[in-house]
């Protein structure tokens, strides 16, 4: 595929000196876990159609497989620098004790063959054992985040040029607006669910009106949680026949058009094709209207993050209410 060939995925700077962020990125979780080589391959395709933005984290393990498709990419002279790319990891709970953010990001650096990434998360607001990378995590192993020494390590992590921007996920406003008023350097970027069932519009107003930049994990509902909600809901699928798109490229688009980044998560290229083709045309103010009006629930409850021995015993502690 020639270099002209090649969507051109608009972007946004993070920060007045940070690098620049596709608003449109390829996400790795699977579940369940995918072979090393079939992610690898899908990362190759996905950078030959033109993707440049892509999305791991030490939870998922396939820090690794990007790493290797990466010096891959490279030596096919796919990209010419590694400085093209966008690569986002996170530190996982067991890691989110001051004293060991930075080793976790060195071991997330090594594992994917980089000298820095563009942005490190903290993947949820809450810590846990260290030691420990499972999922679903233990009940009894859930403690309290020292959010002012994990975020001091985090900026630690800026300042080392390990990382040339750090952000939050799943974060609520509140948990934000804390963040914010102990931060040196803010967050750049808070990573939660967004799609049209959960449309986050309180976070939208939080985020803008505090330079964050919002990035949307599951803008298609997300079938991890076992539920196919967003793609059969019958005022998109209404929405898609009238347009001649598919319900994915009206959920991307209407995402695209909130001023959100975005994260698709498909290893078909036929999927990852048309996941790229939602920049030449709009939804109209009625389209919009319609969406704005479905009514709304979370797909991610977060249910699994909280605990009666940990910070959180509720959802609406989770959340802080925006549930």
């Amino acid at each position: 595929m020639d270099g002209n060939s090649l969507v051109n995925i608009p972007e946004v700077l993070l920060g007045s000196s940070g690098p620049r962020l596709p608003l449109l990125g390829m996400g790795t979780a699977t579940s369940p876990l995918v072979g090393s080589d079939e992610i690898k391959t899908a990362i190759l395709q996905a950078i030959e159609l033109g993707y440049r933005h892509f999305d791991t984290a030490t939870l998922y393990r396939t820090e690794e497989p990007l790493g290797e498709a990466i010096i891959e990419a490279l030596s096919r002279g796919l990209i010419k620098s590694r400085e093209e790319l966008f690569i986002t990891s996170k530190l996982w709970c067991s890691d989110a004790h001051s004293n060991l953010v930075i080793p976790a990001l060195q071991k997330s650096l090594k594992a994917l063959q980089l000298e820095y990434l563009d942005l490190y998360l903290i993947h949820w607001p809450v810590s846990s054992r260290p030691g420990i990378y499972e999922f679903p995590i233990k009940k009894e192993d859930f403690l309290p985040m020292d959010f002012k020494g994990v975020w001091a390590a985090m900026e630690e992590c800026h300042k080392l040029g390990l990382t040339k921007s750090i952000g939050v996920s799943n974060f609520s406003c509140k948990k934000l607006s804390d963040l914010l008023a102990m931060a040196e350097v803010p967050p750049a970027i808070n990573q939660v669910e967004i799609n049209p069932l959960w449309q986050q519009k309180k976070q939208m107003e939080f985020c803008k009106a505090n330079g964050i930049v919002l990035t949307a994990y599951a803008p298609l509902g997300g079938t991890i949680w076992g539920s196919n909600r967003v793609m059969e809901n019958e005022v998109l699928k209404e929405i898609a026949n009238a347009k001649k798109k598919s319900v994915a490229q009206i959920c991307l688009r209407w995402a695209y058009e909130q001023g959100v980044c975005i994260l698709v998560k498909s290893f078909h290229s036929e999927r990852m094709k048309e996941n790229l083709d939602i920049f030449n045309w709009t939804l109209s103010e009625e389209e919009l209207k319609k969406i704005s009006e479905i009514p709304q629930s979370r797909g991610s409850s977060g249910v699994d993050y909280i605990s009666d021995k940990g910070p959180f015993k509720t959802l609406e502690e989770l959340w802080d209410g925006e549930i």
